[in-house]
C-alpha cells in the first residue's frame, strides 16, 4: 500500500483488489473459465459490427442500434474483465485510487447506456409492429442518430453521479477491496468521510435509469404482444415475434 502523509493524517493513494479467491488451483480454473467468455464475448460483438458495417442490407435502425449495443458490450466487459484476470494470475491486484475511480466510472458509463440502448431498440420494434406505415418517420437517421447519442449521454450522466461521489470521498484506512473490482459499495466500506448522504445519490440515479429504460421496455412489448395478439394470420405473427429475436436475446 502507498501512503501519503499530511500532518497526523494518513492518505491512502492505492487500493488493493482481493479478488474472487486465494486458492491457487481455482483461480487457474476461474482465470480459463472467465478468459473464454471473454474472448467469446470480444469475437461475438466485434464480428456482429463488422457485418453490421459491411453489410449495406444491415444499415437500419435496428441493426445500427445492435452494433452500438454490441460496441457498448465490449466496453462494458472491458472495464472489469482484464483486471480481475490479472487478480487471477497474481492473487491481489494494486490499483490507484485513481484508476479505481476510472474503472467505476467505465462500468457504469458502459452499464447504463446499454439499459437505455435496450429502450431505444424496444421502441424501433414498437414502431416496426405498432405503426409500420410511419416506421420511416419515427425511426428516420436523424431519430436513430439523437437515440443513440441520448444513449451515451444518459450512460454519461449515471457515470458521473458515481464519480463525483467517489471524488468527494477521502480514503485514511484501510486499503483492500473484497471484491473482483472497484465496485461502489466495497469502496465506500474504506472511506473515512460521511458517506450518510453520499451512498443515496447514486442509488436514486441509478433507480431513475433502471426505472425508466425498464419502463419504456415494458410498455413497448406489451403493446406489441396485444398487436400480435390481435393478428388474424399465423404467419404474421411468427414474422412479428421474429423480428424482436435480436433484442430479446
Amino acid at each position: 500500500m502507498e501512503e501519503m502523509e499530511f500532518g497526523n493524517d494518513t492518505i491512502v493513494t492505492e487500493f488493493i483488489i482481493l479478488g474472487l479467491t486465494e486458492d491457487p488451483t481455482l483461480c487457474v480454473i476461474l482465470f480459463v473459465i472467465f478468459l473464454g467468455i471473454y474472448s467469446i464475448t470480444l469475437i461475438g460483438n466485434i464480428s456482429i459490427i463488422i457485418l453490421i458495417r459491411s453489410c449495406s442490407q444491415l444499415h437500419t435502425p435496428m441493426y445500427l442500434l445492435l452494433s452500438h449495443l454490441a460496441f457498448v458490450d465490449i466496453g462494458y466487459s472491458t472495464s472489469v474483465t482484464p483486471i480481475m484476470l490479472t487478480g487471477f494470475l497474481r492473487h491481489r491486484t494494486v490499483l490507484l485510487v485513481t484508476a479505481c475511480e476510472a474503472q467505476l466510472n467505465s462500468v457504469v458509463m458502459f452499464g447504463s447506456t446499454e439499459c437505455f440502448l435496450l429502450a431505444a431498440m424496444a421502441y424501433d420494434r414498437y414502431v416496426a409492429i405498432c405503426s409500420p406505415l410511419s416506421y420511416s418517420t419515427h425511426m428516420s437517421p436523424t431519430i436513430c442518430i439523437l437515440l443513440v447519442g441520448a444513449s451515451y449521454v444518459g450512460g454519461c450522466i449515471n457515470a458521473w453521479t458515481f464519480t463525483s461521489c467517489l471524488l468527494s470521498l477521502s480514503f485514511c484506512g484501510p486499503d483492500q477491496i473484497d471484491h473482483f473490482f472497484c465496485d461502489l459499495s466495497p469502496v465506500l466500506k474504506l472511506s473515512c468521510s460521511d458517506i450518510s448522504i453520499i451512498q443515496i445519490i447514486p442509488s436514486i440515479s441509478s433507480g431513475a435509469v433502471i426505472t425508466f429504460t425498464m419502463s419504456v421496455i415494458s410498455l413497448s412489448y406489451i403493446y406489441i404482444l396485444i398487436t400480435i395478439l390481435k393478428m388474424r394470420s399465423t404467419e404474421g405473427r411468427h414474422k412479428a415475434f421474429s423480428t424482436c429475436t435480436s433484442h430479446l436475446t
